[in-house]
């Protein structure tokens, strides 16, 4: 079966975004319609939640019945649901999210993210081939590198083993994606290999918000900063790296998410020269209409290196006081340097990442702040001025600048911008 073209408006073109919910998945989500662009949401809600649609839809300005975003509740190694699915709406491509992520629980529990994650990935590339959608841009990892060659990486940086089994999977499911295009030359590919994204969007609706204890490092930092958690955990101050912990390409959710929304303009031939650049890309003879054919690799970052200290210490300046944190051994599986060169992006898909380090942390701030149903607002044991007991402290969308209580604040006529309601012990 031919497949779909992509040389049309945003506005004609229908994406099935797996894992949608999710915290990459929702802000992708929220570029791709306002930017025209019809979206349907396949989520099987695992480590995510039906609410972040809602907030999708609110801060798109769509009504609940918008035909221009459709949510389905299904896992995609359900092949019968994926079916229906494609049936009912005219998909003309995939940008695929949906998978385990975290690194540390990958080692712990290899079968379920092998499962999940590649056998999931060709129950979709299965059903969509038979509905003539081969166009699939593939969230990677920069895990695939391994331990890098160099620093800064670039996509012809070799891959390497990879050092644990979340790496693995994506390894893998790039091979298998890469396979497809040589096997049927009408596949239209991209993955992108991104690193560590962080931050929230900037109305504080929707931003990482992981079930359980966080595995990954800011909605860990952001739960201490609330008091929910006791300190951070730093795996490993020995790496051969400026302040020995290690480093990592942090980015700002949001950029991450116009990247992929920019590969789609890529593939459509909107954009770029479609060159086969980096190890592993392979170009393709293009469609009549332009749409692109081939395997687009690009490198998703901000080009810099951050530290687990300098992201503590950059959520302390969104947050207005110091987190404890506690230095244990090295976790098994991680790496000292991760960080990319991003000049194919550039060129290729005009993409460049246009937030900073402590715009990330202050957005993280205020997804926390703004949530407290499922943060609460537990700071120390007693108001630092006026020492009354927690239980007698204000819950709200945020605190207060000077971490007082309501009772304080309200007692001096303190100033502050934020708002309050009241609580007690039963409703904290």
């Amino acid at each position: 079966m031919a497949n779909k073209g992509l040389a049309k408006g945003h506005d004609a073109l229908s994406i099935l975004v797996t894992g949608g919910a999710g915290f990459i998945g929702s802000h992708t989500c929220v570029e791709l319609i306002q930017q025209g662009y019809r979206v349907i949401i396949v989520d099987d809600l695992s480590n995510s939640s039906q609410v972040a649609v809602d907030r999708i839809r609110k801060i798109c300005g769509l009504a609940a019945d918008d035909a221009q975003l459709r949510f389905y509740e299904n896992n995609i190694l359900d092949r019968e649901a994926l079916n229906a699915i494609f049936d009912e709406n005219d998909v003309d491509a995939i940008i695929h999210f949906a998978g385990f992520k975290a690194v540390g629980e990958s080692v712990q529990k290899p079968l379920e993210y092998y499962w999940n994650n590649i056998a999931g990935t060709l129950v979709l590339c299965d059903v969509a081939r038979n509905h003539g959608v081969k166009n699939l841009v593939f969230s990677s990892s920069a895990t695939v590198y391994g331990e890098p060659e160099f620093i800064p990486i670039t996509e012809d940086c070799p891959k390497h083993d990879c050092t644990n089994p979340y790496g693995w999977t994506k390894s893998m499911l790039e091979q298998v994606l890469s396979d497809l295009y040589v096997g049927d030359n009408e596949w239209n590919i991209v993955l992108l290999r991104y690193f560590n994204p962080i931050g929230a969007h900037e109305s504080g609706l929707i931003g990482e918000d992981p079930k359980g204890i966080p595995n990954n490092l800011l909605p860990y930092v952001a739960q201490v900063a609330v008091g929910k958690l006791e300190c951070v955990g730093v795996f490993g101050d020995d790496y051969d790296t400026p302040d020995g912990t290690g480093v990592r390409d942090y980015i700002h959710v949001v950029d991450l998410a116009r990247g992929h929304v920019a590969a789609l303009d890529w593939m459509g031939g909107k954009v770029g020269t479609g060159e086969a650049i980096g190890i592993g890309s392979i170009k393709g003879d293009p469609a009549e209409d332009g749409t692109r054919r081939g395997v687009g690799i690009f490198n998703l970052g901000t080009g810099k290196g951050s530290s687990v200290l300098d992201v503590i210490h950059a959520f302390e300046r969104a947050c207005g006081h110091e987190l404890p944190y506690e230095i244990k051994p090295r976790r098994a599986g991680d790496v000292a340097e991760n960080y990319a060169a991003c000049d194919k992006a550039r060129e290729e898909l005009g993409w460049v990442a246009e937030y900073d380090l402590d715009r990330m942390c202050a957005d993280s701030w205020r997804w926390q702040s703004m949530n407290p149903d499922r943060i609460r607002h537990e700071i120390a044991n007693s108001c630092s001025p006026c020492k009354s007991p927690r239980s007698q402290w204000l819950r709200g969308d945020f605190f207060a600048p000077d971490w007082a209580c309501g009772l304080c604040l309200n007692a001096t006529g303190a100033e502050t911008p934020l708002r309050f309601r009241p609580c007690n012990s039963a409703n904290r």
